[in-house]
């Protein structure tokens, strides 16, 4: 887990993450005020390690004087062993409202030098695009460049969010996009995608996977990231019953190709009370595998980084092992031919594991008796606080919430009952599921038949127990492990930095 660290709010932005050479290259926004690109290394793209920052703001007077929004960083075609990073600039003079695209050249990834003049910066043209800010929402989209070379054919595309200059005009956003015709000089097109639904597309990206074209791209109406597919570059661009990637709180997402795998990085919204205000706090979560299943729809597959991080590793074979939580007396753990039996006729019972739990990864084969419900709860103490996993594995529903009692608690407000995060999945009536839990840290994942269902960054609750619940209902449960991850690093330093619950200074100087 990586974020900005700074005196009051400091956040991370949109991301940008390059391969080479055996080393994850970060590039990141820094919020809220925009003033610079951030640049951090990594061996696993789980613990960075920040180095010289890559770009600042403008001199007073240039276009980009005022703000720095997203940028995309690929080797250079014309250059060999140089890079171009092609990033959204904002210019005071005009109040920020109008985006342009302007480039910076590099030979090593770590010095920038910016190409002001000529050819950059870029600037979004009509008719095709809304281009004055006399038009739309009156302020230019031309933001968050993606840079794609066809494999096939070699053709050179800009994408970017734009919008399109007719319909209604929250629903004009569209993937635009301008072909490099020679070097450094640019065409626009009509948009490559048009939803004819969002405000903006924004973030977007292309890649060939398994023969097929797929776009992604993040939507602010729901914060979700989504995709749409093509069998051709030029589309048009189709999309399944479900071509959401990851649910609510994953936004920004851009894809990194590390050897033989395509990896997704995106950042994490997290809402934090801070000082009584609500605020938005943004991470970096460990990427994610991008793959295709039969059908051809996008998946997801957990980190195999996380197989480094085991230092501990027990397997769950016997009923003697789970413990009863709340002692309701319809409750029942048998040992089967078949495996480990869990079941609660009436009421609610959770199985908690051995062992008291921080970071951990848990594994199993899991099946469904009854018509009840069924989950799995974490980090939870002897009353039952902690966080509750639910499992409507017939209708294909994962829902995590934080649940426990209230600190200060009056009347009706005892308790705490916090939905975090929901998604959904192809549910069936047979099983068996494969499931396995991730709790690193602030961080959380959740995934069913090796692909990830739930990923959410949340720091309610550090440690407490593991295990299973039903509620009229039973689990039958094979091949259940629980492996103890090395304690997570959020930044590699002189000083490691841990992840950790924030500290209000007025809290801390009680503490004293």
């Amino acid at each position: 887990m990586y974020a900005s660290h700074g005196f009051l709010r400091s956040d991370i932005g949109d991301v940008d993450v390059v391969y080479h050479d055996g080393l994850f290259h970060l590039f990141h926004l820094v919020l809220p005020n925009h003033d610079f690109i951030a640049h951090a290394v990594s061996t696993d793209g789980m613990t960075w390690r920040r180095v010289k920052n890559a770009l600042f703001v403008g001199e007073p007077g240039e276009w980009d004087d005022d703000m720095l929004w997203t940028m995309h960083v690929t080797p250079d075609p014309d250059r060999p062993g140089e890079w171009r990073m092609f990033y959204t600039g904002l210019a005071r003079s005009e109040f920020g409202r109008v985006q342009r695209v302007g480039l910076a050249r590099s030979k090593d990834l770590y010095r920038w030098e910016r190409c002001n003049g000529g050819a950059y910066p870029l600037e979004i043209t009509s008719p095709l695009y809304e281009s004055s800010t006399d038009e739309g929402r009156h302020w230019v989209s031309f933001r968050d460049p993606f840079f794609y070379v066809d494999p096939q054919s070699g053709e050179r595309l800009l994408l970017c969010s734009a919008r399109v200059k007719d319909g209604p005009v929250i629903r004009r956003g569209c993937v635009g996009v301008a072909r490099e015709t020679s070097p450094d000089c640019f065409s626009f097109e009509a948009p490559l995608h048009r939803p004819g639904l969002y405000d903006d597309v924004e973030v977007p990206n292309l890649l060939q996977l398994d023969g097929r074209y797929y776009l992604l791209g993040s939507i602010r109406e729901d914060t979700k990231i989504h995709y749409w597919y093509s069998n051709t570059l030029e589309g048009p661009y189709e999309n399944f019953f479900d071509n959401v990637i990851l649910p609510t709180g994953n936004y920004a997402g851009r894809i990194c190709r590390s050897e033989e795998r395509v990896l997704l990085f995106n950042f994490f919204s997290k809402t934090e009370v801070l000082y009584g205000r609500e605020v938005v706090k943004k991470l970096l979560p460990p990427p994610k595998e991008l793959v295709t299943d039969q059908a051809g729809r996008l998946k997801l597959k957990s980190n195999r980084g996380f197989d480094k991080l085991v230092t501990h590793s027990e397997s769950i074979t016997a009923s003697h092992q789970c413990k009863f939580l709340y002692g309701n007396p319809h409750g029942s753990s048998v040992d089967r031919p078949d495996g480990l039996h869990l079941s609660c006729k009436s009421g609610y019972e959770a199985f908690i594991l051995p062992g008291r739990h921080e970071d951990f990864r848990l594994r199993a084969r899991l099946m469904l008796e009854g018509s009840g419900k069924a989950g799995l709860v974490l980090r939870v103490n002897e009353e039952g606080d902690g966080y509750y996993l639910a499992l409507d594995l017939i209708n294909g529903i994962a829902q995590i919430r934080a649940w426990g009692a209230n600190p200060t608690p009056e009347f009706e407000y005892a308790f705490r009952y916090e939905p975090l995060q929901e998604a959904h999945f192809r549910g069936n009536h047979q099983g068996p599921w494969q499931i396995e839990l991730i709790a690193h840290g602030m961080y959380i994942e959740f995934s069913i038949d090796g692909y990830v269902i739930l990923s959410l960054v949340d720091d309610i609750f550090a440690e407490g127990g593991v295990g299973f619940y039903t509620e009229s209902a039973a689990v039958c449960l094979n091949d259940l492990e629980i492996e103890t991850l090395r304690r997570p690093v959020t930044e590699d330093t002189a000083d490691q930095v841990y992840t950790t619950t924030y500290v209000a200074p007025e809290e801390e100087l009680e503490a004293r």
